[in-house]
């Protein structure tokens, strides 16, 4: 007769790989209820733990690592980060499990990063997210054999379990939205360009602009700091033919030209409209407040935890989708001038 597995009984109970793993572990993160039910059904199926998985279970350092690649500056002031290390933080001490972070200047820096944490055994996993054009990473992890969950992507990974994204419909949506305000000339100021979601918001808004008959999409680039912003947004608006709406794509370079539009020598939405790709605080306190995609950071990052965690327990975790996001209408966005 076959031995039973954590996912025989999974299947049995209807509950996450990583439950049962709690659960016969003796670890946090299942009701009492949940773990006697799982207890139950596995003694009822004859399960029986082995002595390579105790020792696995014994030699953890139950601690999960992120390393946040990106400048000081973007770090001090976009909300999007600190959203994200609170969803995992809540999520992983809920299961016994701490977040180490680190701060990498470079590629280099991070990869060296990851092998010193593999080698010494300092976390059982690791959380990544800003996947890059010809990136390393996952090339890595892979030989490493680290457990390992990519937040944010747009297409599964070989052999990395992925939470992803479809910003089709997102980029439909701002084109839509500003082209009902009759909006024909649309700028958008981008991150940064070694960024895949960098080139695929490019890719969905140009896709979504040329489907729109006489909308046109202008660009440059940003580097989603207030400054990069600002300068993004006065190149655009001192061209021969400037840009009647501006989609950014963070909240904080929105931000700022908002806030610093009287220098700039705009009124937002009087001659410009202002739309973020990503909303937070800073966009509903600025004035005017922004027009901004609305998503639940938090819960994506709690899911890629809960993700990462069944990986370490169980060896294996599906792939997940993010909600789709929400837009938001503000006082950022209005009818296009008659000019435009």
């Amino acid at each position: 007769m076959k031995r039973p597995t954590i996912i025989d009984i999974a299947r049995a109970v209807g509950v996450s790989k990583a439950a049962v793993s709690y659960a016969l572990n003796g670890r946090g993160g299942v009701s009492q209820e949940t773990r006697e039910r799982i207890l139950d059904v596995a003694a009822d199926m004859g399960w029986r733990a082995s002595s390579a998985a105790r020792a696995l279970s014994s030699d953890r350092a139950a601690t999960v690592g992120v390393v946040l690649a990106r400048s000081p500056e973007v770090l001090r002031t976009e909300p999007f980060f600190m959203q994200v290390v609170a969803g995992l933080e809540q999520t992983l001490s809920a299961h016994g499990f701490s977040l180490q972070l680190a701060l990498a200047s470079d590629t280099d820096t991070e990869l060296e990063t990851y092998r010193r944490w593999w080698a010494e055994r300092r976390v059982d996993g690791v959380l990544l997210t800003d996947l890059r054009v010809d990136d390393p990473r996952p090339a890595l992890l892979r030989e490493l054999r680290i457990p390992a969950v990519f937040f944010g992507t747009e297409q599964p990974m070989a052999g990395i379990p992925v939470l992803w994204v479809d910003e089709h419909d997102i980029a439909d949506s701002a084109i839509e939205h500003l082209a009902d305000l009759r909006h024909r000339r649309i700028g958008h100021v981008q991150g940064p360009g070694q960024l895949r979601h960098t080139a695929r918001r490019e890719r969905e808004l140009g896709r979504a602009a040329e489907e729109r008959p006489g909308v046109v999409l202008v660009r440059d680039s940003g580097d989603y700091t207030e400054g990069g912003g600002v300068a993004a947004t006065a190149r655009l608006l001192a061209s021969a033919r400037p840009p009647t709406a501006i989609i950014y794509d963070n909240d904080v370079m929105a931000v700022a030209s908002v806030a610093r539009a009287a220098e700039l020598g705009v009124r937002v939405p009087g001659d410009v409209s202002v739309l973020a790709w990503d909303d937070s605080m800073l966009c509903r306190v600025v004035h005017p407040a922004i027009t901004a995609f609305s998503h639940d950071v938090g819960a994506a990052a709690a899911r890629a935890a809960l993700m990462l965690l069944e990986l370490i327990e169980t060896g294996v975790a599906d792939d997940s989708r993010l909600q789709p996001r929400e837009l938001i209408t503000r006082e950022s966005t209005a009818a296009a001038p008659v000019f435009g």
